[in-house]
């Protein structure tokens, strides 16, 4: 079987280089695939892609008509593929429901830490001899209430470590867990008493811009903002106003609306044409992450070996268990 694997670094290709089969061939492209290079799945049977490829409805016709059988997502969301039009035209979807919700959980505490501590600051300032404590002051997160946007498998590990500093943790989900000790509310009174909000939820046309103009203006005033799920839950030019007035204390984020064509990419040397991006990057309180949660060796091992058990059972005609559409 013959597999095209768009988006490629280098830590995808040593994973995935491990759960290869001899019987087939993976080819990595480093390109992301788009509407102006789906002709390069010609002659593949299997598709693999990544979060910030844009397999829109016209992507997806063309590789089917090029033969694509499966598109295989190295991730838990696929915001970015077109369902619909993957579904009138017969194409497989899958994808890695879960490949370390520690990982994300404890990226989402570190960012909280570090922006509530100014450890970036204190980095900096110590890099240059500068061993001066004014302007570090933070504050402790015990018995601070946390609002738990989504209590998935993400979610629920990072209640447990809110649990370990004492937190009184409320959250929201559409969907609650029945018979568990979480205290949930609507989303409405999460905003209102909570201290810090933290979302570990989907991006879905319900939950596009769950942070904007109006849920920030019921917030607590210095409110604390953590997402390290998908960048358009929070409207970014609403957060950027949040934290211009100073209703927002302070934000930390691994993941922006914009971030494709961006993030995972060496930008040092041009000068970018998102300017919310660039003054959110500016503000002293607000700390950016590119979209890292996900990195450690756990999670790379577990999504290079799901994915391709998803490839595998496809061949074989299995039942395709992670199948999305």
């Amino acid at each position: 079987m013959k597999i095209a694997f768009f988006d490629t670094k280098k830590y995808d290709k040593k994973c995935f280089d491990n759960y290869i089969s001899e019987d087939d061939e993976i080819v990595y492209f480093e390109t992301r695939l788009n509407s102006k290079n789906y002709f390069l799945v010609k002659g593949y049977e299997v598709v693999i892609a990544f979060v910030n490829d844009e397999i829109d409805e016209k992507v997806i016709n063309g590789m089917v008509d090029l033969g694509v059988k499966l598109l295989a997502m190295r991730s838990a969301g696929y915001n970015n593929v077109d369902i619909k039009s993957a579904n009138e035209k017969g194409l497989k979807i899958v994808r890695v429901p879960a490949y370390s919700p520690y990982a994300v959980a404890e990226h989402a505490m570190a960012l909280l830490l570090s922006v509530v501590r100014k450890i970036n600051h204190s980095y900096v300032r110590t890099r240059e001899f500068n061993f001066s404590l004014n302007g570090l002051v933070g504050f402790d997160l015990y018995d601070k209430t946390i609002g738990i946007v989504g209590t998935g498998k993400i979610g629920r590990v990072f209640i447990d470590i809110c649990k370990g500093f004492k937190m009184n943790i409320i959250a929201y989900d559409p969907y609650p867990i029945k018979d568990s000790d979480i205290k949930y509310v609507d989303f409405e009174t999460l905003c209102r008493k909570s201290d810090i909000i933290s979302f570990h939820c989907p991006l879905t046309n319900d939950t596009m811009h769950m942070l904007n103009e109006d849920t920030i203006k019921i917030m607590k005033d210095g409110v604390v903002i953590v997402n390290t799920s998908r960048g358009a839950l929070v409207d970014a030019n609403a957060l950027l106003n949040g934290i211009r007035s100073k209703k927002i204390g302070s934000a930390a984020l691994d993941v922006y609306e914009e971030e494709a064509g961006l993030f995972f990419e060496d930008q040092s040397e041009k000068v970018l044409d998102d300017n919310t991006l660039m003054l959110l990057i500016s503000m002293p309180n607000v700390l950016v992450t590119s979209h890292q949660a996900f990195l450690t060796e756990e999670a790379l091992n577990n999504i290079a070996k799901t994915t391709m058990e998803n490839i595998k059972s496809y061949k074989k005609g299995d039942k395709l268990i992670n199948l999305v559409n």
